[in-house]
């Protein structure tokens, strides 16, 4: 598709140059893929740029361009047409679709970036001692997807679970294990501690006195301290053992290796304070040291606390200094909820300052909205806590399965309970990724589970179709992927182009890092797929050219839902 599109530009070019003279080859022709069979196939915008610049009507002039282009070089089907204010609808001719379509490929595991970026991408992270909850799943899917992504691209890709094991919390929980006399040494397990953490939170909100002990205990944890040393590293082993449980239930790629906590910047804190203290970046305020914005009266971001303590703030400064100066990053990616945005407002800021941040490195923050129930209010249980994300990929599976078993009852146990893994899993995870990520969506089980419209169970059910064609035309993928495709009808002509549009949808969410687009893309792959089988006879078709190019369409389809979901991470299924 790229190579037929830009064949349309360069005609579009000489046609500018004809028409309106030769200073104006210039002129980006805008061409885009329309989406629409009304409009045909693509749609070119460049009169209105051209009419501003010449003072001319923009509809006049693309139809002086039209009148140039003809067929440009056989590739379109007829005249252009002038719609609107001065688009340029175009249609391909079949010889030009069928080549377009004799180029289409399978996609491959990685794509060739123009330019190859090193990005470190800061995701998961969450707070340890505790039940991982629903509110860390979408920093981990996101973050996910987005890895998944910029590797296809060809870009060398750092992932980094920046877990949180070293700040207030871990000082008031630490502070309440120590004075109840807690060993370590015990067979500690992640309920446990969590029951432990809502001990001590309800200490630390109503005893001031354990409050500041436990402020104390940070520093002393920062410090070194043996007994308070001893005791997070068994907080800290339960955690990872509970958070990489989850993690491998969700199917992401993040392992032991990509953890960098908070605690890994410790012993770089001081220098990061010092360094841009003398940068001129921090300066003492009230015993504490602070970076200040443009205006000392707005909250400055605090750097060293007035007790000698760090917070979050120095960590993410130190890390964003290792990462850039050490691991060699081009691009740092955040991926964090949106109530966040000032602090990393801030912290981007003062390391820009700091001049840390070298000429073409960005630092992209990447928010994102709430889970709601379906009464718009956060997603909580009954009694008003946190969901834990555990139970909700139980209950995601036992849904599924009761979906499996009503669709295809005579599907084997143990087939039906894979199969019930990866549709629960994915709809979980598919209907968060779907949504714009900035926005708060609604958790709605029967929405995510639905086997129609934009879910993970009609993407599976469509991969899953596909596939029983293949068994039950005695054909496997790859014999059809060397057959000819000879586009004919509509639907084969749609399935063409929007095929031809994959890599264009991925590198869209490499450059906008947001996930929905692919989402969009497969489902309206699917929705094309099941309108071409729906009019196109695939087993059945009236000849066998015309059976093997519909086999080899269908391949095609499957390859690249089976690939896109991949980048998102979900799993196919054979049968459902």
């Amino acid at each position: 598709m790229a190579d037929l599109q830009s064949k349309l530009e360069a005609a579009l070019t000489e046609a500018v140059a004809a028409a309106l003279g030769d200073e104006h080859r210039d002129a980006d022709p805008l061409v885009r893929p329309s989406n629409d069979p009304k409009f045909g196939d693509f749609q070119a915008n460049l009169a209105m740029g051209l009419g501003k610049k010449l003072g001319a009507k923009p509809r006049d002039l693309a139809e002086q361009i039209v009148a140039e282009l003809g067929d440009a070089g056989g590739l379109l089907d007829r005249p252009a047409e002038v719609a609107g204010p001065g688009f340029i609808n175009m249609a391909l001719s079949a010889p030009a679709l069928n080549d377009a379509a004799a180029q289409l490929q399978p996609p491959t595991q990685t794509s060739a970036a123009a330019t190859p970026e090193h990005v470190v991408i800061d995701y998961a992270g969450p707070n340890l001692a505790k039940e991982m909850h629903i509110g860390h799943l979408r920093s981990t899917i996101i973050g996910d997807a987005l890895a998944r992504v910029l590797t296809h691209l060809g870009h060398t890709v750092t992932r980094q679970n920046h877990i949180g094991d070293w700040g207030t919390q871990f000082g008031m929980l630490l502070q309440h294990l120590i004075e109840t006399g807690w060993n370590p040494q015990g067979d500690h397990r992640i309920a446990d501690l969590n029951t432990l953490y809502q001990e001590a939170k309800q200490r630390d909100d109503n005893e001031p006195a354990f409050a500041e002990a436990a402020r104390k205990r940070v520093v002393a944890l920062q410090s070194g301290e043996p007994e308070a040393r001893a005791i997070w590293l068994a907080l800290i082993d339960e955690s990872v053992r509970h958070m990489n449980e989850v993690f491998t239930r969700l199917g992401v790629l993040l392992t032991d290796d990509d953890l960098k906590p908070e605690s890994f910047y410790n012993d770089k804190l001081q220098e990061t304070c010092a360094l841009l203290e003398q940068a001129g970046v921090a300066k003492v305020s009230d015993g504490a040291l602070c970076v200040f914005g443009e205006s000392e009266d707005a909250a400055p971001l605090i750097i060293r606390k007035s007790d000698g303590g760090y917070g979050y703030a120095t960590t993410d400064l130190a890390a964003v200094r290792y990462r850039v100066q050490e691991v060699g990053a081009d691009r740092v990616v955040y991926v964090v909820d949106h109530r966040q945005r000032e602090h990393f407002h801030k912290f981007f800021a003062a390391a820009q300052k700091a001049g840390w941040i070298g000429e073409g490195v960005r630092l992209d923050y990447v928010p994102f909205g709430t889970i709601l129930g379906k009464d718009r209010k956060p997603f909580k249980t009954r009694e008003g806590t946190n969901v834990r994300l555990g139970d909700v990929l139980d209950e995601a599976v036992q849904r599924a399965e009761r979906v499996i078993a009503e669709k295809n009852p005579d599907l084997p146990a143990d087939e039906r309970n894979d199969v019930a893994r990866a549709v629960g899993i994915g709809a979980v995870k598919y209907a968060d990724l779907s949504n714009d990520r900035v926005k708060d969506y609604v958790f709605d089980w029967d929405r995510m589970l639905s086997l129609e419209g934009n879910t993970a169970p009609y993407l599976l059910y469509s991969y899953a179709r596909i596939q029983s064609i293949f068994r039950k035309g005695g054909v496997t993928p790859d014999e059809a992927a060397g057959f000819a495709i000879d586009v004919s009808e509509s639907g084969e002509r749609q399935l063409v182009l929007k095929l031809a549009q994959f890599d264009a949808a991925v590198a869209s969410v490499g450059e906008s890092l947001e996930p929905h687009r692919l989402c969009t893309y497969l489902f309206e792959l699917a929705t094309l797929y099941h309108r071409f089988y729906e009019s196109c006879p695939v087993l059945k078709a009236e000849d066998e050219p015309t059976k093997h190019s519909r086999l080899a369409l269908c391949g095609l389809v499957a390859a690249t839902l089976k690939r896109g979901l991949d980048l998102l991470g979900i799993r196919v299924v054979e049968r459902m």
